[in-house]
């Protein structure tokens, strides 16, 4: 069971990453415009976590959903994502990144799976902030894939077999879940992992998120009291039993 404790600052922040489309637009750009433009967004977000110390980023870069788009922009993400790959690893091994794709890859390329292994390959002895991309992903295939691999196993179907065999389970839970762009859903991400994660919407486009509203998301986490199903008299209680005691002052004089 986890401790409830009051919010500080989160270790795991997943992010849906809604708003590309809109955003280019809004600027009578083609949509895959502000697929770039959301490259270069995460890029600056990865930094702004690193530097706040942030122990995981987990974000929603494709749903399995998304293969239901037009097949202009659906190429032009898997091609902007190849480049990604190929430009970014370097830069992230060098700042200590652990790279990481969740997601179902079989219905990827050849060159695509490939690419994957070795930027994951190239990143593996890092230590320091895990960056999950999740690619073809969804929270009901996650589970799906989780309960076949228990059911070939023999082992019995329980919280702590499925929550093992999850593909986040190399990192604890998400603390924090941002959405952007105005939605107020999760659309299918992270729907085991994000059972008490605290919930944040904000109305920013993905290419307009920058490290205020990161730091603004963050404000509103640190001001929620998580109480994982007990009470606030009962949090209040776990704390105080766990306070540090005053440092006793020795006696003027003695």
């Amino acid at each position: 069971m986890t401790t409830p404790v009051l919010s500080n600052m989160p270790f795991h922040l997943a992010i849906v990453m809604d708003g590309n489309g809109r955003w280019a637009g809004k600027r009578f750009l083609p949509r895959i415009a502000g697929h770039k433009k959301g490259v270069t967004v995460l890029r600056r977000c990865v930094k702004a976590c690193v530097a706040r110390r942030i122990g995981v980023l987990t974000v929603f870069a494709f749903s399995s959903e998304n293969w239901n788009r037009p097949d202009d922009e659906v190429s032009g993400l898997m091609d902007l994502l190849a480049r990604a790959v190929t430009s970014e690893v370097a830069e992230l091994k060098q700042n200590g990144v652990r790279l990481y794709f969740v997601g179902d890859r079989l219905r990827l390329s050849a060159a695509m799976q490939t690419a994957f292994s070795n930027a994951e390959a190239s990143t593996a002895s890092n230590t320091g902030l895990v960056l999950n991309i999740c690619f073809n992903y969804g929270g009901r295939w996650d589970i799906a894939q989780a309960a076949q691999k228990v059911a070939e196993s023999g082992q019995p179907i329980t919280e702590l077999a499925l929550d093992r065999a999850l593909a986040l389970a190399h990192v604890p839970d998400p603390d924090l879940v941002i959405r952007t762009g105005g939605e107020l859903r999760i659309s299918n991400f992270l729907l085991w992992q994000a059972a008490y994660a605290e919930l944040h919407f904000t109305d920013k486009l993905w290419p307009e998120f920058d490290d205020a509203a990161l730091d603004e998301a963050i404000a509103v986490f640190r001001s929620r009291e998580r109480r994982f199903g007990q009470t606030s008299a009962q949090l209040a209680s776990i704390i105080e039993k766990h306070r540090p005691a005053e440092s006793v002052q020795p006696t003027e004089g003695v």
